[in-house]
């Protein structure tokens, strides 16, 4: 309790207030709710702009948070955004949070929730952590994004290759590819970013996919040409079939309006359009298509 002497108050015996009365300004002061908790809610940015140069708990209020940009500078020696290209942090002091767990509870997060409802303070929930211990592992949302993406991919290993058919190896790639974003719908969305998918397992199937296309006769320009054809043929295919969705009612009367105004979309309106939902037959007879069309300039080429 406060005293009074000549009309001054004073703490008596001259001690410190307490700890909720006399909070330094100069330092993060973590209290019920924790850094993390405070950036999700909007109070000082969110948790993934947070930088982690100095470490979660060192941050100051005095002034503005780090942005993600100043902690990729900081963590790979410039702007460099994959957390595959970044050195990973190593110390005798590290703690029992590993990478691979948070890898393993993202992966599970993002099934059950989707990529919208993702943030670092539900992994770390998911995880029985406190938010800040994630930023040892990585630095951002989209660190672990990419990190689990690359991880569906190691699902299945890639299967040897078969000498002498490179259509079917090529197949059997993308066949795989299309099988793990479908087992995995948010991941299909992911290519739309601005990342480059680089991780190991990725990395893998996408030497087996260019090999093939080197040893069928594809060089140079021609090479780059034909990966990223292939390459988005299986990424759009799984992507329109996990975004799309559509009731029977919607087709019902969408077709019917396309039949109504049949002077203007007669093709639609007779070959119903808004009932075609042959996934399997689309991706499989397009890969047809194309492998049909780079086989045809391969025999072109002199």
């Amino acid at each position: 309790m406060l005293e009074t002497t000549n009309n001054v108050l004073h703490w008596p015996d001259r001690s410190r207030p307490p700890r909720h009365q006399h909070r330094p300004t100069g330092r993060l002061s973590y209290g019920p709710r924790t850094a993390a908790a405070r950036c999700d809610s909007g109070t000082g940015g969110t948790a993934e702009t947070v930088g982690q140069r100095n470490g979660p708990a060192r941050l100051g209020v005095g002034r503005k948070w780090d942005t993600v940009g100043e902690a990729r500078g900081q963590r790979g020696g410039g702007d460099v955004r994959s957390v595959w290209l970044r050195p990973r942090r190593t110390s005798r002091g590290e703690p029992p949070l590993s990478r691979a767990r948070i890898v393993e509870a993202a992966v599970a997060l993002l099934d059950e929730e989707g990529i919208d409802r993702l943030t670092m303070r539900r992994l770390a929930e998911r995880l029985a952590v406190m938010a800040p211990s994630l930023y040892w592992h990585v630095d951002t949302k989209d660190d672990v994004i990419d990190l689990a993406v690359d991880a569906i991919f190691g699902e299945v290993p890639p299967a040897p290759v078969q000498a002498g058919d490179w259509r079917a190896d090529v197949t059997a790639v993308l066949t795989a590819w299309r099988a793990a974003l479908l087992r995995h719908p948010w991941a299909a969305a992911v290519p739309a970013r601005r990342r480059p998918t680089i991780g190991p397992h990725f990395l893998a199937w996408m030497e087996i996919l260019q090999s093939t296309l080197v040893r069928a006769g594809f060089t140079e320009k021609g090479l780059s040409a034909a990966t990223w054809a292939l390459y988005n043929h299986v990424m759009g295919s799984a992507a329109s079939e996990t975004a799309l969705r559509i009731t029977d009612e919607e087709r019902r009367l969408g077709q019917e309006q396309l039949r109504a105004n049949s002077d203007r979309y007669p093709t639609l309106a007779e070959r119903g359009y808004l009932y075609d939902d042959d996934w399997d037959g689309s991706f499989t007879t397009g890969l047809g298509y194309l492998l049909d069309g780079l086989e045809a300039q391969l025999k072109q080429t002199p």
